[in-house]
């Protein structure tokens, strides 16, 4: 019996510490992907400032600040689901983690209608009139929808890993003693609310 139990044991330990590093290891080159962006819209803010300055009042402010709180609450939110599962609180794991789903949702529909206001005057990428634009409104525009889009794309990976934990979580796979699913999919959600700490000041707020 012993035999059995102990290479099992040890196993299931690999498994999650290895798990728990290629999450490190990816939030790492994701960190390096978004910082080479952060720098090359820089190196153009600073090439063109008054361009930047006037095409960011094209945003709103309010709607970036409102989709920031959604994705701070949401941070929040798994932290808790993550502290629940190790008191074995189930219902209160599931009940944060599907919270934070439904706040995830809410940031891609505020997403969408700010992305959709600017569909219907034209602005997108490859229109008409984001050809007529000046050279530094054009980069600013198109950095935005690619960093914004980027970003985007990345919160429907993380509401995917989070519904497959729920799921592994009620279903009991996840539970107090095999989390690390739970802990990397926090931890991938903790990223993408770090990355738009960083891209709601550099396209909405910096004068």
């Amino acid at each position: 019996m012993e035999t059995i139990t102990t290479p099992h044991h040890a196993d299931a330990h690999r498994d999650d510490t290895a798990a728990k590093l290629g999450m490190w290891l990816f939030i790492f080159t994701e960190i390096l992907l978004f910082g080479g962006l952060f720098i090359v819209y820089s190196v153009y803010r600073f090439k063109n400032p008054v361009a930047f300055e006037l095409a960011h009042h094209e945003l709103s402010i309010t709607m970036g600040l409102i989709n920031t709180i959604i994705l701070l609450v949401s941070s929040a939110t798994v932290a808790i689901s993550i502290s629940a599962m190790q008191k074995n609180d189930k219902k209160m794991t599931m009940l944060m983690l599907g919270i934070t789903l439904l706040l995830a949702l809410v940031f891609l529909v505020n997403k969408y209608f700010e992305w959709g206001g600017k569909f219907e005057h034209g602005m997108y990428p490859g229109s008409e009139l984001m050809k007529n634009l000046s050279n530094g409104d054009m980069l600013f525009f198109s950095l935005y929808f690619f960093m914004t889009g980027l970003h985007a794309v990345h919160i429907i990976v993380g509401m995917i890993l989070l519904a497959i934990t729920l799921v592994k979580v009620k279903t009991g796979a996840v539970n107090t003693g095999k989390y690390a699913l739970l802990e990397n999919s926090g931890l991938y959600w903790h990223l993408v609310d770090l990355i738009w700490i960083f891209l709601f000041p550099l396209f909405y707020l910096i004068h």
